[in-house]
């Protein structure tokens, strides 16, 4: 299965118009978007509509630049094959697990670090015992190359879980600083992917 995720693309259409391309040369499967999909919402057109033109799963969650009503009008305006995963899970071919929780612990849409666990243990309990799991979050890890600024500012609440699940991959955005980005904690691998995108790749049971 091959992903494209991205991050922090904020309404931007010529952004959004190079993530469309790289989605149909890569021929990925499904399209992922770690929040902040909008500037403070100024405009919701061509968001989303881009990729379904092109025939794409589309999985977002809400990040501090729209409210998760917003994430969720986003998916039921384009459904069906786009998602918010915002609390949820989704699981692919009986054996990949995505599950998420979006917003922040800083800025707008601010929530406690209680919040984002409680979202993650709910959105992860349908799929906990898929082959592969994806976990995706706006908001980075505390204490990784990715949440560093000055100083760490991603989520304990979120590195929490991430030592606790393991998943194959963690997927965020946020900082952009540090777009591009990725570390490790423990079998994690952590990415920050930016809104240039990159290609994940899952591989499939042989059955």
């Amino acid at each position: 299965m091959k992903i494209l995720a991205a991050a922090d693309i904020h309404g931007d259409k010529d952004v959004i118009d190079k993530l469309v391309a790289k989605a149909k040369k890569e021929n990925v499967d499904l399209v992922l978007i770690a929040g902040d999909l909008t500037l403070f919402e100024n405009d919701l057109t061509e968001i989303i509509g881009p990729f379904k033109k092109i025939n794409k799963k589309v999985v977002i969650i809400p990040g501090n630049h729209e409210t998760f009503a917003t994430a969720e009008f986003l998916a039921k305006q384009y459904s069906p094959g786009v998602y918010n995963l915002h609390g949820r899970s989704l699981l692919i071919y009986n054996e990949i697990g995505l599950f998420g929780a979006g917003g922040a612990n800083i800025g707008l849409f601010e929530l406690t670090e209680k919040e984002i666990e409680d979202l993650l243990e709910r959105a992860h309990k349908p799929i906990k015992n898929a082959k592969h799991k994806i976990m995706i979050t706006h908001i980075p890890p505390y204490g990784t190359k990715i949440d560093a600024l000055w100083t760490h500012v991603g989520s304990k609440a979120v590195r929490k879980m991430i030592e606790k699940i393991q998943p194959d991959v963690a997927i965020c955005g946020h900082i952009h600083e540090t777009f591009g980005l990725s570390d490790k904690i423990g079998k994690t691998t952590v990415i920050n992917p930016g809104k240039k995108g990159i290609i994940i790749e899952i591989k499939k049971s042989k059955h």
